[in-house]
């Protein structure tokens, strides 16, 4: 295990997990070993995790003064370990007391912070006080399940003489979102340097005033991740706290207390990483956190990609490149889809409210849209839906909404994590086995000039049904790839001349012959 030495002459050791961007993490507890914290929900998947052995706790060493064991006394910890990664300014994440840690180091070395990430974070440094009102409503949250009334027993008999270990036993069972086995595994791992946890709060250890003015330096962006239903600290704390810094956002996780990567992994790693990535922004619609991707000049006519099923935003990246040049690419994820909320509300028509949301809250009125499968047939119901939304409409293997002979019916979920919610499939299947007969209907209202690509004898859709579609829409030109389902991805040069040819695109590129068959 990598180790390095700290102001004071301590051996402190770090972990590292993943691949990629470096994201420097510090463990709470406090002083609880760094274990607990695994690999964060699988942010591991999209960062390079450094995780801090705090000195006494994991690998590190003790210190010869137990003195330094005070909270602010270990932000030279955190400088030293910046140092010994060559890193001029680094992302850093801390969780729970070291939240505190965290923000005394941001308001200590704001020049040294690239993003700061502060998960259900403690709130000791800058003076904001958590009410035994706000405890008690965060307690209750659990009333109704079979363990809250001994539980609750337990918590009213705390004092202040109760043991730290006992105290964070008693506390456990309301400190994640659902009290199961899941939760109890990781609470039963609870290994801490409890002596040391008694100095981390030592008196002299927080200077509020000072902290709060400090933290007015701070320009890197920062998110602050509260669960909601946490009671330390509630999101309206969470909120005060992000109201310090000049450049923060707040999300709270539904259904999620204070370890929200234990509660629903996903939804704990999807923002952090949006967050982190600076190729990804956000977007609410409909109170649905949507990740999309953005290149080309700001002042350059709007182009939107819309993905299909099981796909992202990412899936568009060769095409974005290539439309940039002379076009503002919008690539979405829709929501269950990569990055954006997992709601768990989805279907045809859905994606079709949120595409219009999407287009509404930008400004993008009379942007041109490209829809593939899933995509293409939200894009389609939003152009049917909304004749002055859309521009030029491409349609690449879309589905055209004849019921399915025989039906699919309901999909079983594959084992092993996915790029999607699998409720997305259920919905979509549901609707593609017997769609709304209004949806067909609807494609005489479509203004826009309308292209449909399909795919050839090698797609799964039956391409005389994208014939008979074409010949629904006023203004609709169908052309055939020979190449199957993913146009975009197996002949990314004929797809762009396709959409050069259709007036989407750079007219200055040299005129690549498509190898497509127009058809209808």
């Amino acid at each position: 295990m990598p180790q390095f030495t700290t102001y004071d002459g301590t051996r402190l050791s770090y972990r590292e997990k993943g691949e990629g961007e470096p994201l420097v993490v510090l463990p709470g507890g406090p002083m609880r070993d760094a274990d607990y914290l695994g690999d964060l929900g699988g942010l591991s998947g999209y960062r390079r995790l450094i995780v801090l052995d705090l000195r006494g706790t994991g690998h590190s060493a003790e210190p010869a003064d137990p003195a330094t064991y005070r909270c602010d006394r270990q932000v030279a910890d955190v400088e030293a370990l910046r140092a010994h990664l060559g890193l001029e300014r680094m992302d850093l994440l801390g969780h729970s007391a070291a939240g505190n840690l965290a923000t005394l180091y941001a308001a200590a070395h704001p020049e040294r912070v690239s993003a700061l990430v502060l998960v259900t974070p403690g709130v000791r440094a800058v003076g904001i006080e958590i009410g035994d009102a706000e405890w008690d409503e965060a307690v209750e949250v659990h009333a109704d399940q079979p363990w809250y009334a001994s539980a609750r027993a337990a918590l009213d008999a705390l004092g202040p003489d109760t043991p730290l270990p006992e105290v964070m036993e008693i506390v456990a069972p309301f400190s994640y979102g659902q009290w199961d086995e899941a939760a109890r595994a990781h609470a039963a791992g609870r290994e801490a340097h409890w002596e040391a946890a008694e100095l981390y709060f030592a008196p002299g250890a927080f200077d509020p005033a000072a902290t709060r003015a400090a933290l007015a330096a701070v320009t890197a962006p920062v998110l602050i991740l509260a669960g909601e239903w946490d009671g330390g600290p509630t999101p309206a704390r969470a909120a005060e706290l992000a109201a310090l810094f000049p450049h923060a956002e707040l999300v709270v996780q539904p259904g999620a207390g204070h370890f929200p990567w234990v509660d629903d992994a996903g939804a704990f790693a999807r923002p952090i990483a949006t967050f982190l990535d600076p190729d990804v922004r956000t977007v609410t619609v409909d109170g649905v956190r949507l990740a999309y991707r953005v290149r080309g000049p700001e002042d350059a006519p709007p182009v939107v990609l819309v993905h299909g099923r099981g796909a992202s935003g990412a899936d568009w990246s060769e095409i974005a490149e290539a439309l940039s040049e002379d076009r503002r690419v919008y690539a979405v994820d829709l929501r269950g889809h990569g990055l954006s909320d997992w709601p768990g509300r989805y279907g045809f028509d859905v994606f079709r409210d949120e595409l219009r949301g999407f287009l509404t809250v930008l400004g993008l009125t009379g942007a041109d849209v490209v829809g593939h499968s899933m995509g293409g047939a939200a894009a389609l119901l939003l152009a049917a839906a909304e004749p002055g939304l859309v521009g030029r409409l491409v349609l690449e293997e879309a589905p055209a909404f004849v019921p399915l002979d025989p039906p699919r019916g309901r999909v079983p979920r594959p084992e092993g994590p996915l790029g999607l919610d699998w409720g997305v499939v259920h919905a979509t299947d549901a609707q593609l086995d017997a769609p709304d007969p209004a949806w067909r209907a609807g494609c005489a209202a479509i203004a826009a000039p309308t292209l449909l690509l399909g795919g050839g004898r090698d797609s799964h859709l039956p391409q005389e049904q994208l014939s008979s579609l074409a010949g629904l829409i006023p203004d609709c030109r169908l052309v055939t790839v020979e190449t199957g389902h993913l146009i975009h991805a197996s002949r990314p040069e004929t797809f762009l001349a396709a959409l050069r040819d259709f007036g989407i695109g750079s007219t200055a590129s040299p005129d690549r012959p498509a190898a497509a068959v127009p058809s209808g």
